[in-house]
């Protein structure tokens, strides 16, 4: 199927590794041109060429910011240009217990889950109204609708990110603008296949062992989801064919939430 994404220009946030990484390949392998996001510049230059490699002659570049700062994400945004499709994917997670957070660690996950979003979708948003197209993309987590008791930050802030896309969802009615959330389920993403191999060789298991011993007992497709799988549905959300989709948040989570909607 041709997306029709040739003459669109994509901005992913957070895409070095992961989901975001793979929301890039598909847009770039799709036609559009991509610009990556990350704190470093190493891991951006990598993730650019990583992608050249996969799909030679595709157009793509890379931004280093960390979008937590306020400053450099200003920064990004001066030199960024006009965006057609913007994918809110950077984000922080960990397994942490509620009595442990601190208010630092409550404000840095606002600042990256929330504020980031936020702050791009702000000065993104109006151009697209003003154009009469535009997507803008969250990258949500079925945690924001189902909170797990030792992700308590994550789980919050997700959510706040969720009805974040909402809100911004009624801004565009009437126009060619989208705001959409994608609710992923247990990825197996670079962060977690390296948090899986550290637990694995404390306890002295295979990282396969481990693996499928933490697949979700709610899971209909029983094993973890592969980041291509969340980007495939990205990169529906970012085309022209989505335009009856608005305000939704479309589950790519392997049926581990257990509602009917």
């Amino acid at each position: 199927m041709d997306l029709q994404l040739a003459d669109k220009r994509v901005f992913v946030s957070g895409s070095t590794q992961g989901i975001g990484f793979a929301a890039a390949e598909a847009c770039l392998a799709e036609g559009a041109s991509v610009v990556v996001n990350g704190r470093s510049e190493h891991r951006v230059m990598d993730a650019v060429e990583r992608l050249r490699a996969s799909v030679p002659g595709g157009d793509v570049s890379g931004i280093a910011a960390d979008l937590a700062d306020p400053l450099q994400t200003q920064s990004l945004l001066d030199s960024l240009g006009e965006v057609d499709v913007l994918i809110n994917n950077v984000g922080i997670f960990d397994v942490a217990r509620f009595a442990d957070i601190a208010d630092e660690a409550w404000s840095r996950y606002f600042e990256v889950n929330v504020m980031s979003g936020v702050r791009l979708s702000r000065r993104l948003l109006e151009p697209m109204l003003a154009r009469g197209w535009g997507r803008i993309i969250f990258i949500g987590t079925e945690s924001a609708v189902d909170v797990p008791g030792d992700m308590i930050h994550y789980g919050a802030t997700k959510a706040a990110a969720l009805a974040l896309s909402n809100g911004l969802a009624k801004l565009t009615r009437g126009t060619g603008v989208t705001v959409n959330t994608v609710l992923g389920g247990p990825t197996y993403s670079d962060g977690v296949a390296a948090t899986v191999e550290q637990i694995a060789s404390a306890h002295s298991m295979s990282p396969d062992e481990l693996k499928s011993s933490l697949v979700r007992s709610s899971s209909l497709i029983q094993r973890f989801i592969e980041p291509a799988e969340v980007a495939s549905l990205v990169a529906y959300l970012a085309s022209p064919l989505s335009s009856a989709t608005n305000g939704a948040a479309l589950r790519a989570d392997g049926g581990a939430l257990p509602t009917i909607i």
